[in-house]
């Protein structure tokens, strides 16, 4: 058992606080679970008598194989969390209907193909379907895994698309020549330090990365064509050129079936599951509140620091190169 210290102040301004008096500050001391399995929260219900469920399974955020850097505390790998969420649907029988709710730019490629195996797998194994339900944003990698769902659906100003590959590296040598710093790598073939922040990419380096990015392009197209089969691979082609559209706009072009919120998707997986009565559920951590299907409240996780929270930007990680399906406008 561990115990969690949460200290808040009332705080008055203007005239209501000679009206409002002194008050003391208040201390509040609340035991919390320690344990990390996930808990089932119940989110809604169409009545008492409601017995089958639909699991909403959210992915939010940077789409990575790794746990996001936190200073205080822990955080969870997306991939991992995703499947753990799975795995407690497959594992029920009565849940009949998988809602996965996506709020994310995309991320690395190969996270990105995990997270797609895994609803892939789902859905073989399991049989039960799988909506894809988009957000604020669910581009390129967030489209990447919506297209192994059976269907998907957003909102009129969800930001969808950006259907392509980037690789990003800096290169800091004009700097480090500003500052009389110059690096010298001993390698053993000609490409072993290919995309190096410290010089400049080469001719031969470029169109070496340029066929690694086609090829990853390649499977992404694949994988759109796979999960929207009324498209040609003509108008795949033609749509997956890098540019984002609106919900409105994926829907008249064809990457999304149709506009739908929260209410309207709950009623699309009762009637794929052929269901009248359920209950909306979803998984988190003990510490975690889900009063509703628009909640999403972090776990505070063990160690943090309630007066002041630091987390560092994956830009302050050291540059290396990365292959992302990730949406990154003003780059």
């Amino acid at each position: 058992m561990q115990m969690r210290l949460v200290v808040s102040y009332a705080v008055f301004i203007g005239l209501l606080a000679p009206m409002a008096g002194c008050r003391a500050p208040s201390l509040l001391i609340t035991p919390v679970s320690g344990k990390r399995e996930l808990v089932e929260t119940r989110l809604a219900t169409d009545g008492h008598f409601a017995f089958d469920k639909v699991a909403m399974i959210d992915v939010s955020g940077t789409i990575r194989n790794d746990s996001p850097f936190q200073l205080f505390g822990q955080s969870e790998n997306p991939v991992s969390f995703l499947l753990e969420q799975l795995d407690a649907a497959a594992n029920d029988p009565r849940v009949k209907t998988v809602i996965l709710r996506i709020n994310s730019p995309g991320g690395t490629v190969v996270a990105s193909e995990l997270m797609y195996d895994e609803i892939i797998g789902f859905r073989e194994r399991t049989g039960k379907p799988v909506i894809a339900m988009m957000m604020d944003i669910a581009a390129s990698g967030g489209y990447y895994i919506a297209c192994a769902c059976d269907a998907i659906v957003a909102q009129p100003s969800t930001i969808t698309g950006s259907i392509g590959v980037l690789m990003l590296t800096v290169d800091l040598s004009g700097t480090m020549h500003k500052i009389g710093v110059r690096t010298d790598a001993v390698v053993s073939g000609l490409y072993k330090d290919a995309g190096s922040p410290f010089r400049t990419m080469t001719p031969e380096e470029r169109e070496y990365f340029q066929a690694m990015v086609n090829d990853m392009y390649g499977r992404f197209a694949a994988v759109v064509a796979k999960g929207r089969p009324e498209l040609s691979a003509e108008r795949v082609a033609e749509l997956a050129n890098g540019r984002v559209f609106t919900g409105q706009q994926a829907v008249e072009v064809g990457l999304v079936d149709q506009l739908a919120g929260p209410r309207e998707t709950v009623r699309l997986a009762k009637s794929m599951a052929g269901l009248t009565r359920v209950q909306l559920v979803t998984y988190s951590r003990a510490q975690n509140y889900r009063p509703n299907y628009y909640a999403s409240a972090p776990a505070v996780p063990a160690g943090d620091v309630n007066f002041i929270k630091l987390n560092l930007p994956e830009t302050f990680v050291p540059p290396s190169p990365e292959f992302l399906y990730l949406w990154m406008p003003g780059r």
